[in-house]
């Protein structure tokens, strides 16, 4: 398959402009998968922001605490073992041109 500069270039903008929140849907269920669940509650409050799409919200008042290892489930908290993730998902989107 050829593709010429201007297919390249619709394809490159299009990701491009759109990147931070393609990245952000990506990471948004790794964040998710990685909180720990007890009752649950941590999980089902932990969404990507709908109104700006490049916020992932732990809508509850012990995310804090989660995160810092409060958990034996998640002794590293959920952050850091998310972002680990960045590179692959990186190189997911960058796929897609």
């Amino acid at each position: 398959m050829k593709v010429d500069a201007s297919t390249f270039n619709r394809r490159i903008n299009k990701l491009l402009n759109n990147f931070p929140e393609n990245m952000m849907e990506e990471l948004a269920p790794v964040v998710k998968s990685n909180t720990p669940i007890r009752s649950g509650n941590a999980r089902n409050k932990t969404k990507l922001n709908q109104s700006s799409k490049l916020q992932i919200k732990s809508n509850y008042p012990y995310a804090g605490r989660l995160n810092k290892g409060w958990s034996k489930q998640a002794p590293k908290g959920f952050i850091d073992p998310s972002l680990k993730k960045l590179p692959s998902i990186i190189k997911k989107l960058l796929r897609k041109i």
